[in-house]
């Protein structure tokens, strides 16, 4: 039966309607110059009444044109306090108003731009001790900074504009010298000094590093001390071969209790698998909820690694959890990857909130799983442990299976089924909600560390889906982030790739064509990993430092050529190019490529010595230094079958080859027999005699 509805209420409801007609109508208004832009990130931003320009010649050309200082705010698509401070500040008139009478207004998406958030991360660091995003920096009408910071309340960042507004115009020369010592510390702060003394790398100096660096971990919750904890692959994956080759059981204890409780924590996704960024507390229950692709591709690696050297199945099932996730979130049909989802998702009434999709009240998880809820309730923690905020609860667990199956009264088996029923439903559950949003732009690099990930699940569990797909991303990085001169491109987005490489890309991407012709023996992939290490040469090296800018000799408009060598969440270009030219050095028999690594690694040896934490890829270099490194060599018909049985063993002291003909390559020149498959196990180039036998040649290995 219709309710009568009265005049008044009728008028109220059309003049309401026509209200949020004005109002959408009005956000349409207020379209920049950022709605030509392909980043998700900065097409959030298109609609803002901020005249937000890109970062290019003509913007930069602008401000100096109309001598306006420069507000530089940088951020990207998952991150929350980002979608705050657009809310309160970006989306009012009056901070518009005086964003736009007052300055040239440039928003920079960081994954984007990586080179253009190091120089001003660099200043804000600089200036107040830390950094964080949003980053939001001004700078004088020629991009050098002048003031900065993270994330202001909308009064804050009022304050701030009208300051540097009126200072610049009544004492500009005040500012302009400001800027000018804050350009040359930004311009100094990562200078390399070439190391030319006799570096000693050897098991006395890691034993003291590794010691060091012992004093920053959590012995009884895993990862780092304090709080907020990142899963840190880098560190996690050099702590893991340090304590295999040097048999130190606490150290790998430790690196097994850090992956079981990241796994059973709220920064797993416990339904629909894959990690996110880091979590707030010191437990790794309450996540910061974004999912990063890099983080996903890393911990793949990790696991993989971790599965090889414990055989623990729990191990295996993360690997596998993770890149179900990949495929179903992350991946495009061209076998390329996007970047991240958001923290944020929208609420049935439309508001933004972090990790709504993914936390659950009591009463919902009564209703969904019936009879079922008590034992789940113990399982997950649906207690004071793992409640969250606003009577919402993240999944989060304490126990081990097997410890459990008294107190449930289940078995092994019983218990498996139910807690892969759980997820079914919970999932199916899930996804009626409003999904988080998906940054969908294309990173030459990140897709090169998933590459790698895929690769390195294939070598142990075998499944050919991960080499296919890990085979189409290849591709796909070759046919659309290759340019017809050998260089890269960063990213790609609606079928263009636009934007220059870094040697992040370059980095990365050399790594991944090593391993995928270490898993395929296809030269194709050395081939070319060894051109676009000649064209990171040709282009990014310092020939001063031996090491290598992050951008290209081409790229003229930034206030500084920055120098990445501090490994952090993604480890730094200069230690992943290091490690190729090693590789490349024992594959080619190519001597200036490894002079080139050792010195690389020479110049930052007191750096790691004083931070180790800060260095850790660059230590699993060192330690190709200290013990035997191996070069094995594969050659004959069942080359393949016998590099899959060395693939399925943890032996990171070891770099494989191999051909199922004749090869040209100088470590597979004149080995092969049509008649036998040999294995030579070599160190720099003197080889035992060769085997046929697998188990003898893991013995020369583990000897």
């Amino acid at each position: 039966m219709l309710k009568k509805i009265s005049l008044l209420t009728l008028l109220l409801i059309l003049v309401s309607n026509c209200n949020k007609d004005k109002a959408t109508a009005k956000k349409q208004d207020h379209v920049n110059e950022l709605i030509n832009e392909t980043s998700p990130y900065l097409l959030q931003h298109a609609y803002n009444p901020v005249d937000w320009k890109a970062w290019n010649s003509k913007s930069l050309k602008l401000a100096q044109d109309q001598n306006k200082l420069i507000v530089i705010s940088v951020g990207y698509s998952a991150c929350h306090w980002c979608h705050v401070m657009e809310s309160e500040s970006f989306e009012s008139d009056s901070v518009a108003k005086l964003m736009n009478d007052n300055f040239i207004s440039i928003k920079v998406d960081r994954e984007e731009r990586p080179d253009i958030d190091q120089i001003y991360m660099n200043a804000v660091q600089l200036m107040t001790g830390s950094g964080g995003w949003p980053l939001n920096c001004i700078a004088l009408p020629d991009g050098r900074p002048v003031f900065g910071g993270t994330y202001f309340t909308k009064k804050q960042w009022i304050k701030i504009l009208e300051d540097m507004s009126n200072l610049y115009k009544e004492d500009p020369e005040k500012v302009i010298a400001y800027a000018e010592k804050l350009t040359e510390g930004v311009k100094r702060s990562d200078l390399i000094t070439v190391n030319n003394e006799e570096v000693q790398f050897d098991t006395e100096n890691i034993r003291s590093i590794v010691e060091d660096l012992k004093s920053s971990l959590d012995f009884n919750l895993g990862g780092q001390k304090e709080a907020p904890k990142f899963p840190m692959p880098s560190n996690l994956n050099f702590l893991l071969r340090y304590s295999f080759q040097y048999d130190d059981k606490v150290l790998q204890d430790f690196v097994m209790l850090t992956l079981t409780k990241m796994a059973n924590g709220g920064i797993h996704d416990q339904i629909g698998g894959g990690f996110s960024r880091y979590s707030i507390d010191d437990k790794w229950h309450v996540p910061h909820f974004e999912k990063m692709l890099y983080d996903n591709a890393q911990l793949v690696s990790l696991y993989t690694n971790a599965y090889k050297v414990s055989g623990n199945s729990y191990y295996k099932s993360v690997i596998t959890q993770t890149l179900d996730f990949v495929d179903r979130e992350l991946t495009h049909e061209n076998g390329a990857f996007y970047s991240s989802i958001d923290a944020d998702s929208k609420t049935q009434d439309g508001r933004l909130e972090e990790g709504i999709f993914y936390s659950w009240t009591e009463a919902e998880l009564k209703k969904i799983l019936k009879n079922d809820y008590n034992t789940f309730k113990i399982y997950y923690n649906i207690n004071s442990i793992g409640k969250w905020e606003n009577d919402q609860y993240i999944l989060y667990k304490t126990n081990s299976n097997e410890s459990l199956l008294d107190s449930l009264g289940l078995t092994k088996q019983e218990l498996d089924v139910k807690v892969s029923e759980w997820k079914t439903i919970l999932f199916n559950a899930r996804s009626k909600r409003l999904r988080p949003r998906t940054d969908d732009k294309i990173l030459t690099s990140w897709n090169a560390l998933m590459l790698k990930s895929y690769l390195d699940a294939y070598r142990v569990i075998g499944n050919p889906s991960y080499l296919n797909k890990a085979i189409k991303n290849a591709l796909f990085i070759e046919e659309y982030q290759m340019d017809d001169d050998g260089s890269l491109f960063h990213n790609h987005k609606d079928g263009k790739s636009t934007i220059e490489g870094f040697s992040e890309d370059y980095a990365h991407t050399i790594s991944a064509f090593i391993e995928l012709y270490q898993v395929t023996l296809d030269e194709h992939w050395l081939k070319t990993a060894k051109n676009l290490m000649d064209y990171s040469i040709t282009h990014f090296l310092d020939t001063e430092s031996n090491m290598f800018y992050f951008t290209p000799d081409t790229e003229t408009n930034l206030i500084a050529r920055k120098t990445e060598v501090i490994d952090n969440v993604i480890p730094s270009s200069n230690s992943v190019l290091a490690i190729n030219l090693f590789k490349l050095s024992h594959y080619y028999f190519d001597k200036n490529y490894g002079n080139m690594a050792k010195q690389m690694l020479a110049n930052i040896d007191s750096d790691i010595k004083q931070s180790p934490s800060g260095y850790t890829n660059w230590l699993t270099l060192y330690l190709n230094y200290c013990k035997p490194y191996y070069e094995v060599a594969i050659s004959g018909t069942n080359a393949i079958e016998k590099l899959q049985q060395i693939n399925r063993n943890y032996i990171p002291n070891v770099l494989l080859a191999g051909a199922l003909e004749d090869s040209k390559i100088p470590i597979m020149a004149n080995r092969f027999n049509e008649n036998e498959t040999y294995i030579y196990v070599c160190v720099d180039g003197t080889c035992k005699l060769p085997v046929t036998d697998i188990k003898k040649a893991i013995t020369q290995l583990s000897k």
